[in-house]
């Protein structure tokens, strides 16, 4: 039980680090090479979209994981 918390904690990190990464355009987040990928592919508007839309994802998995155990 204690391991699915932590994974839920991680997601939700991860999640509101991303959400507002796109939000305030953070300038280490985008010129980290593991977002340089995405820069490259999308430019910076389209990858701060895409990270957005992947730390709402992010966010959505943690509290649906976070209720579905509370109801086990």
């Amino acid at each position: 039980m204690i391991l699915h918390n932590v994974v839920q904690v991680i997601f939700l990190m991860s999640g509101i680090v991303s959400v507002l990464a796109s939000l305030l355009d953070w300038d280490w987040f985008f010129t980290a090479d593991n977002a340089g990928f995405l820069v490259k592919r999308l430019g910076r508007k389209g990858a701060r979209l895409a990270y957005g839309a992947i730390g709402v994802a992010f966010i959505a998995a943690a509290v649906y994981f976070y209720y579905k155990m509370k109801n086990i």
